[in-house]
């Protein structure tokens, strides 16, 4: 991320003050900033920092909350393979075309997908079996002690 934002800073005070502006320069930082996106999908899984809609998930007991979360992430994986398969199909189609930046393949900046679409898959995968294993009070309303009609 750090080289994401020196990079464009440096666009925009070249553009803007010198009138410099480098079409490989500007598809690289998009490209970049696609590569972070796409990476993020995974490690939001793992830290628990994806978007979520609770309302019905705080309501019940963390005997249920396990059960509830899986098939949660079960969904998600189904998702993320589907976006998976799509991504290597897109790449298959408009791949071969060159990049009018950087001149390369396009496959290598939309093959950022699929290869991010697979590490997310796993990392759903880990947050199953982690959820799966997990101690009863993982799942306990939080500054609150678990009693045993909530198990």
């Amino acid at each position: 991320m750090a080289l994401l934002a020196a990079l464009v800073i440096f666009t925009v005070i070249a553009r803007y003050f010198f009138s410099l502006s480098w079409k490989e320069l500007s598809e690289f930082n998009t490209t970049l900033f696609a590569f972070t996106t796409f990476w993020g999908m995974g490690i939001n899984v793992i830290k628990d920092e994806h978007v979520m809609i609770d309302i019905l998930y705080d309501g019940v007991k963390p005997a249920r909350k396990r059960w509830l979360a899986i098939v949660n992430y079960l969904i998600v994986l189904a998702v993320v393979l589907v976006f998976t398969y799509q991504g290597f199909k897109y790449v298959g189609v408009a791949g071969k075309q060159i990049s009018q930046g950087m001149e390369i393949p396009m496959m290598y900046m939309y093959g950022i997908m699929p290869v991010c679409g697979i590490i997310c898959a796993i990392c759903v995968v880990i947050k199953i079996i982690t959820l799966y294993k997990a101690d009863i009070s993982y799942f306990a309303p939080k500054n609150q002690a678990l009693s045993r009609d909530d198990a």
